[in-house]
């Protein structure tokens, strides 16, 4: 039996790191095999691996970093860290929950919970095109849209647009009420509740009001030139290779263009291709651009929908229709 004691631990951390009824550290226990015990203010690990003792170690002071740094501690991060851990990845840790991109509404600071969100975050900085490419819930329009509110803010943009397909709309969009933009705005919702959480609901009406922010379907964006902008394309794998390469030359000085999108939930019409899925292959390797691709350890809702994914890709592995098969093909070559 193998046996580790850390003693440096402050009790409020302790606390966090159990969780509501231990489940945190039931989490540890079970993914290294070991056994975890708080006496007299020391946290014990008790295991027959002498590896997997020193792993459980590590878990717990990374854990002890982040709640540091961000001041909670949940069931994703816990499953990252041990999941990095795992991959004997931890050194790669130190890059997340550092560098705070901007503050909501009600001051709570938008940091990069994952490896990946941290890479894509530093493509963005970096690259005047990046396309944000991976499952739901990984934060790719999210931060997409955090790092364009922090470049209004510095003012090295004047202004936002961000703008989806609404492939949705089609045929049905006449049967809804209302006028145009009221048919259109459902599809539009996610990206409103993103400006709103970091504007807060008054500073979004007023950007809105004023042009600084500018919410619209891709069709409207056919003939402009988008000078001094921060452009976010999402849900771009329901776009046409035709719109996707509409949307890419309408990029102006001083403008940075992200491309977000799922290619495992196109909703064009079978054996009609994305335009997300061609671009990948066109534009690799070219200067100024970066393609990044998130993965299921990049999500960062509840930990249920990381194992729906891994469901799904490994549905898609074993007998997945001709169409998706040739997209995947498309990104692997």
């Amino acid at each position: 039996m193998y046996e580790k004691i850390i003693t440096t631990l402050s009790i409020d951390f302790v606390l966090k790191l159990f969780g509501t009824l231990d489940t945190n550290i039931d989490n540890i226990e079970h993914a290294f095999s070991v056994t975890i015990s708080n006496r007299e203010g020391a946290i014990k690990i008790n295991g027959e691996n002498a590896g997997n003792v020193t792993m459980a170690c590590d878990a717990i002071q990374q854990l002890e970093r982040i709640s540091a740094l961000s001041d909670n501690i949940d069931e994703n991060s816990v499953n990252y860290v041990i999941s990095m851990i795992k991959d004997e990845k931890q050194n790669e840790l130190s890059a997340i929950y550092n560098d705070c991109i901007c503050l909501t509404n009600k001051g709570k600071p938008i940091k990069a919970k994952t490896v990946g969100q941290q890479k894509y975050v530093d493509d963005i900085k970096k690259n005047t095109i990046v396309f944000g490419i991976g499952p739901a819930g990984t934060g790719k329009t999210f931060l997409a849209v955090a790092m364009a509110v922090t470049a209004l803010k510095q003012k090295q943009i004047a202004r936002i647009i961000l703008t989806r397909p609404a492939v949705e709309a089609g045929e049905n969009l006449g049967f809804l009420p209302g006028d145009l933009q009221s048919k259109i705005d459902p599809y539009l919702r996610p990206l409103y509740d993103a400006l709103g959480e970091m504007l807060g609901p008054e500073s979004f009406s007023k950007h809105i009001e004023k042009g600084v922010i500018e919410i619209a379907p891709l069709a409207y964006m056919r003939g402009r030139t988008l000078d001094d902008a921060f452009i976010i394309l999402d849900e771009a794998q329901n776009t046409t290779p035709e719109q996707m390469k509409m949307f890419l030359t309408r990029l102006g000085n001083n403008s940075k263009a992200i491309v977000t999108g799922d290619i495992t939930q196109i909703d064009l019409p079978f054996l009609k291709k994305s335009g997300l899925v061609e671009v990948i292959g066109i534009l690799d390797n070219i200067a100024g651009i970066s393609i990044f691709r998130f993965t299921h350890k990049d999500v960062v809702r509840h930990p249920l929908v990381q194992k729906i994914i891994l469901a799904y890709e490994k549905k898609d592995s074993s007998g997945q229709p001709a169409q998706r098969h040739f997209y995947k093909k498309r990104i692997n070559n």
